[in-house]
């Protein structure tokens, strides 16, 4: 009895109390809207949408885009378009502190929301990429905080970056307005 539940709440989708809403200008235009998975990250999703109602994504480029993998953004202290230093964009985070991994078993699938982080598992702090693809490879390593349900197609569209670190060259696209959804 036990394990059929156990089975039962693995397969069960997550509880999805609070979202955001992601307006991205560039050469992706609309609006993105991610449900966050308080249950299962609920540490990453408390600063995550804290970092939102400050306005602290706000203006904040993309500077990360991998074809058929994923796109990065999130970077608060060097990646703000106006007034940040795009040659360390993606090295920065917030004035927060890091925070401890939230591993699931949720997969890393097409337009899943992840915290990006250094080599150390307990570094993620504000910088978090959305899955073009598959990519299982990351499954228990990065923390899953979310979902896109909305604007998958705003997404796609988003300016690649180049070479093997996908460093996106001239133009990025960016957050032009974040929002914390109930």
């Amino acid at each position: 009895m036990h394990k059929l539940a156990f089975a039962f709440s693995l397969l069960a989708s997550p509880a999805l109390a609070t979202g955001l809403q992601i307006d991205i200008a560039g050469e992706a235009n609309g609006t993105v809207t991610i449900d966050l998975f308080e249950d299962i990250a609920p540490n990453h999703v408390e600063q995550i949408t804290a970092l939102a109602e400050e306005g602290a994504y706000d203006g904040v480029v993309f500077h990360r885009v991998i074809q058929g993998f994923m796109a990065q953004t999130g970077d608060v202290q060097f990646g703000k378009l106006d007034g940040g230093d795009m040659s360390r964009a993606g090295m920065g985070g917030s004035d927060r502190p890091d925070l401890a991994a939230e591993f699931s078993d949720e997969r890393f699938l097409r337009g899943v929301v992840g915290m990006a982080r250094s080599q150390n598992p307990d570094s993620a702090n504000s910088q978090f990429f959305i899955m073009f693809d598959a990519g299982e490879f990351l499954n228990g390593q990065y923390t899953v905080v979310g979902k896109v349900t909305d604007g998958m197609d705003v997404v796609d569209a988003i300016k690649r970056g180049r070479g093997s670190n996908g460093a996106v060259v001239g133009q990025p696209d960016v957050m032009e307005k974040v929002t914390v959804t109930e």
